[in-house]
């Protein structure tokens, strides 16, 4: 079914510089809807509206987000909240994977900070701009690497501390957005708010190569790229079933799963740890009212 309704309705997309969120910032605009592209980058971001509106006919803003720092999140929704009196679609898409630990300004590990911490507190400043626009929609870009997790999360050493592994860190940071979405799906109810989540396949982006920081490595995985690339997905592919969740009418009311090809996918049986969940949430609600891990 071809959306409907997109008109006026506003969407505010994470890291809708580059990618999967610029794909789906493009497809949101040619639906008719007002995208925002809340990006650390200014410069990039600029670019990419500057295209997007070019390319579509529908003008798109900026707001500068860098979700490794509370402080900025905590900007970046107030000047939402500042200059729009509605919200209808929050996709929450930027993402990293570190292969050496680093931590945010505010100290938590980097890959758990901003895949994470910095969502949930954007999102959660928003809420009232979502439950005012109902139907509103919240997607959130998750990864099957949540099934690397297989163990659940460490409550003893969340930010990584002890001992870092890429992958396994990255694995936990989507394991506890996955926690977090089903989690608030439950907390929202039937206020007209959805949350879903999803997993955009392997797609060709920069991410992949981004995860090295050596020179050697970085030829390496480039080579290995060069070579695969033409078996990846492109990004418009990758951010298909996004663009269904936030617009489609098939996906009105659907609320709490976990999407691949917009149908629904299984999680984890970590993901499925109600337990886990709400002593997450109790966690989280700790770290961003301290303000440190």
């Amino acid at each position: 079914m071809t959306p409907a309704g997109m008109d006026g309705k506003l969407a505010v997309i994470t890291g809708g510089n580059s990618g999967i969120g610029r794909a789906a910032a493009e497809a949101l605009a040619r639906q008719g809807a007002h995208v925002v592209l809340a990006c650390r980058n200014e410069t990039t971001a600029a670019q990419a509206a500057k295209e997007i509106t070019a390319a579509t006919g529908q003008a798109v803003d900026t707001v500068r987000l860098d979700l490794a720092d509370l402080e900025s999140v905590r900007a970046a929704a107030a000047e939402i909240r500042d200059r729009w009196d509605r919200l209808d679609i929050l996709v929450n898409n930027a993402g990293l994977a570190r292969t050496r630990r680093g931590v945010t300004k505010q100290g938590f590990e980097t890959t758990f900070g901003v895949n994470y911490l910095g969502h949930v507190l954007l999102t959660e400043l928003l809420l009232d701009r979502l439950r005012a626009s109902p139907p509103s929609r919240i997607v959130m870009v998750g990864a099957h690497a949540h099934h690397l997790a297989r163990s659940g999360l460490d409550f003893g050493d969340l930010q990584s501390a002890r001992s870092y592994r890429t992958m396994l860190a990255y694995g936990r940071s989507k394991l506890a957005a996955m926690y977090y979405t089903t989690e608030l799906a439950e907390r929202l109810g039937d206020s007209g708010v959805t949350v879903n989540g999803m997993h955009p396949g392997v797609v060709n982006t920069n991410f992949a190569i981004s995860l090295s920081s050596g020179p050697v490595s970085r030829r390496l995985l480039t080579s290995a790229y060069a070579v695969a690339r033409h078996l990846m997905r492109t990004p418009q592919q990758g951010a298909d079933t996004v663009v269904w969740l936030a617009s489609s009418p098939d996906a009105e009311g659907v609320t709490g799963g976990y999407f691949v090809d917009r149908k629904q996918a299984a999680v984890s049986g970590a993901a499925r740890d109600r337990d886990a969940a709400q002593r997450l949430r109790a966690e989280t609600e700790r770290m961003l009212a301290d303000g440190h891990p």
